[in-house]
């Protein structure tokens, strides 16, 4: 089973991604964890938050485990370059390109597992509103809350019918 995540737009340059990608491509997910920890590059932290993303996407969609998994295929694309200038000697300007990328990511599984079926809720019978608004007048029939001139509970009108043709 295969689990895709990306992630977009990201402002930073692919060239600068790449190298970091580079360190966890076909590395075990918890392997990967760890070496994104401890690199000292500005990419591991969307890389890191990407790969958390991917594995959520793994246990909870298709229950898969988390250590079963590892990074079969990681890639970053360029993205959008926004263009700005700066000036420059004797009237000049000169371009500015701001570099973005796309990352893609896959996992895939170690040990190949049987999927295993959603868990399925069956939907209760519907319930008619007239039935519950039934069952809510009985309830309050019974006995009313205390009230704040005396400070005791308030028995309906039925209650006391019947206690008085006992």
């Amino acid at each position: 089973m295969e689990v895709k995540a990306s992630l977009k737009h990201l402002k930073m340059s692919a060239q600068k991604v790449r190298l970091v990608i580079d360190l966890v491509r076909q590395l075990p997910v918890d392997k990967a964890f760890d070496q994104l920890q401890f690199v000292n590059k500005a990419a591991a932290l969307p890389i890191s938050k990407l790969l958390k993303s991917a594995v959520a996407n793994a246990v909870n969609t298709y229950n898969l485990s988390e250590n079963n998994l590892y990074i079969k295929e990681i890639k970053a694309d360029e993205g959008v370059t926004l263009k700005r200038w700066m000036p420059r000697a004797q009237g000049r300007a000169t371009s500015i390109r701001k570099r973005g990328c796309h990352i893609n990511l896959v996992l895939s599984e170690i040990k190949a597992s049987a999927p295993k079926a959603k868990k399925t809720v069956k939907a209760a019978d519907p319930v008619k509103l007239g039935d519950l608004a039934k069952e809510a007048k009985e309830a309050t029939k019974k006995t009313k809350p205390a009230t704040k001139k005396t400070g005791k509970a308030v028995v309906s009108k039925a209650t006391s019918a019947k206690k008085i043709k006992k």
